[in-house]
Parts: structure tokens; sequence; C-alpha cells
């Protein structure tokens, strides 16, 4: 159990192994057959979309409840740590996960048949549809500052591309500002997703 767990590769080869098995013996005891058609594809895209949703807005919490604040309290002789190696990598998984988030949500949406109305905000009176759309695009303004502010200006701040001191301080700044937009925006975004699917 030890090298299964002590490994993260292994650990979600197992969890993926897990779920096929439950899967199996979901459908094993039900006796209802392999699910299959439009909806069930519809199913997996939301729980793609779901889980790139987790590694995205996971990180950003990570980001803004414990490493932004706590950063005062490291040593200045254990910062590098950060900077070279603990935010570059969970930027790196931060990034993609807003990627995966946005991809696998528009094509859901198209899956289902309502990206255009949800991107007009309910242009055809269905409250569904206005909710999903509120949460698409706040989800889409928080993709764009992840990538086209965010992570240009922390690769500024974490010495990734040359800048000068005065330049890292203001990039940093800049992320940390955008960093808080997305949490503050995640918060609405959220809750117009959940109840597109479970109030109208």
């Amino acid at each position: 159990m030890g090298a299964l767990l002590s490994n993260l590769r292994n650990t979600v080869i197992a969890g993926v192994v897990v779920l096929i098995l439950m899967v199996v013996i979901v459908v094993g005891i039900t006796g209802e057959g392999m699910p299959s058609g439009h909806a069930y594809w519809a199913f997996v895209m939301r729980f793609l979309h779901i889980l790139c949703g987790v590694m995205w807005i996971g990180l950003l919490y990570y980001f803004n409840f414990v490493q932004i604040p706590n950063m005062p309290n490291i040593p200045d002789d254990q910062k590098p740590a950060i900077g070279k190696v603990i935010a570059p990598a969970a930027l790196w998984w931060f990034r993609w996960g807003a990627m995966g988030t946005i991809v696998t949500g528009l094509i859901l949406a198209a899956m289902n048949g309502y990206l255009v109305e949800a991107l007009t905000l309910g242009s055809d009176g269905v409250a569904k549809h206005t909710a999903i759309g509120i949460g698409m695009w706040m989800g889409i303004i928080m993709w764009f500052n992840v990538w086209f502010v965010i992570w240009p200006n922390q690769k500024r701040a974490l010495g990734i591309v040359e800048a000068d001191a005065e330049s890292k301080a203001a990039s940093a700044r800049t992320a940390m500002l955008f960093s808080r937009t997305n949490t503050l925006l995640s918060v609405p975004m959220l809750y117009a997703m959940v109840s597109a699917q479970n109030i109208y």
C-alpha cells in the first residue's frame, strides 16, 4: 500500500481503477447494463469539467488562503524554495486546470444544446440559460485572467523571465490582485453553475 500511495502517478491510476470498479459493481448490482448514449457522454463531460474545476479552483484557493497570506511568515532564506519549486509547479496545474475547465465546459454546453443561449445570457428567455451563462462568462473572465494576466506577471515575479526588482514587485502585486479578483468571482460563478443545474 505504501508503494501505491507514495507515488502520485500510481495513486491517480489507482483512483481511476477504483472508479471503473465502482461503475462495474453498480451496473452489476442494478442489472441495468452499461450506460451509453448522449446523456451518459454529457455526464462524462460534466464529470471531467468538475474534475478540472476542482484542480483550478482548489489551487486558486490554495494561493489565496494559504500561500499569499503566509509568505510574510516564511524566513527570507526559505522563500526561494516557494518561488523556484512550489509556485511554478502549482501555477502549471493552475493554468491547465483553468484550460481544462473552460474547454470541457464549452463542449458540455454544446453537447447539451445551450452554448449560444448561455453565451448570450439567456436570449431565449430560459432562466437556466441565463444562470449558466453568467457563470460561463465569469469563468471565461477568470480563465483570461489566469492565462493573460496572472501567468505573465508571475513569470516576471518568480524570475522565470528576466525582470528588474521594481518590475518583479509590480508584477507580483498585479498577479496577486488578479488572483484575488478570480477568488471574488469564483463565489458567484460557482453559485451560477450550481443553481443552473439544481434550481432552474
